[in-house]
């Protein structure tokens, strides 16, 4: 069964919302039957992936607020990331662009390294504060997970993948998607935010099941030759 999550590296409750995706797959008894392919979704395609704007900064403009306000703002989402085990730094974040980050995810994935590269680019990100958005900083992180590192500086100077990025960006708009995360389950469930995790393993508990043969008798009720727990009983007739 295949979980397809639209998501963005500068999205919080990406972040959020995919660690409790994980515990919910860990709970789940067929989780070894379950792919999870990473969509491309970008929050802001027009982002400088170089303007050295601060998160604060930028919500503060965006919002009308001031940027102490700002810094409000990020609290509650730092305990909530708190709250699945993970470390928000939002003092060290900047706006950026991350159409190159989803790139090369695609280029991760050809190589059976996209699991690792997302994590790394959600933690690069919130936790240590790298621009994502940068290509030399990309190729660092790329090689910290095992990539090559001439290959994915090739790949980057490139256009490998861009199409595919606005393939995905595109498809995610066909399908309603307005923002992120957004899981789709086996092209039939879908579940938008970062759920609880009770609520990802009852999607993918209902969405296992339906996806399992089931068979109709189409005999019920009828009499026939039967044998049950070994024993043969023939049809009773009336000689």
């Amino acid at each position: 069964m295949k979980v397809e999550i639209w998501s963005d590296y500068v999205c919080p409750f990406c972040y959020i919302g995919k660690r409790k995706f994980e515990r919910a797959l860990e709970q789940f008894a067929q989780k070894g039957e379950i792919e999870v392919v990473f969509r491309s979704f970008e929050l802001n395609p027009a982002a400088d992936a170089h303007s050295g704007i601060s998160t604060f900064r930028m919500l503060a403009a965006k919002y009308g607020m001031s940027e102490e306000q700002a810094k409000a703002t990020t609290l509650n989402v730092a305990q909530q990331a708190a709250a699945v085990g993970l470390e928000f730094r939002f003092e060290g974040t900047v706006e950026t662009n991350t159409f190159d980050a989803h790139r090369l995810v695609h280029f991760a994935a050809a190589k059976q390294k996209e699991q690792e590269l997302s994590e790394r680019l959600f933690r690069a990100y919130f936790t240590d504060g790298v621009n994502v958005g940068d290509r030399a900083r990309l190729i660092g992180l790329a090689t910290e997970i095992g990539l090559d590192r001439n290959e994915a500086s090739a790949m980057l100077e490139s256009d490998d993948y861009k199409q595919v990025v606005r393939d995905e960006e595109q498809e995610g708009s066909q399908l309603g998607i307005r923002g992120v995360p957004f899981y789709v389950f086996d092209r039939k469930y879908a579940v938008s935010g970062a759920q609880a995790t009770e609520v990802f393993l009852d999607t993918l508990n209902k969405a296992w099941q339906e996806k399992q043969p089931s068979l109709i008798q189409v005999n019920e009720g009828a009499e026939a030759e039967l044998c049950t727990d070994g024993v043969c009983a023939p049809k009773n007739t009336n000689a």
